[in-house]
């Protein structure tokens, strides 16, 4: 699996491609500030469920994070799971009030 990002100004994606480069997954996030990202969403497409596609994808948002000093607030469900269950993202994580 290859992780592959862009970005705008105010958005960004991350997209998953399988071996012969098709997207089998997204997550997306808002920019809030120079310092916050908020992942709004992460999908595995469907026939991709379950083969930790999205954990990778969060994972990726993750390290980006750490590259750009940035913290992470994730609202999408899957992503707040990962993220309880993964202590090693505490130094990025942004927690809601």
């Amino acid at each position: 699996m290859r992780i592959e990002h862009s970005e705008t100004a105010t958005k960004g994606v991350f997209h998953a491609l399988n071996e012969a480069g098709e997207r089998i997954g997204e997550m997306s996030y808002s920019r809030a500030g120079d310092t916050l990202i908020i992942i709004d969403h992460t999908e595995a497409y469907e026939g991709h469920e379950g083969q930790g596609v999205g954990r990778e994808l969060v994972a990726a948002g993750v390290m980006h994070a750490r590259e750009h000093s940035l913290k992470v607030l994730p609202l999408c469900p899957y992503a707040l799971v990962q993220f309880k269950r993964n202590k090693d993202y505490a130094d990025v994580w942004k927690q809601a009030r």
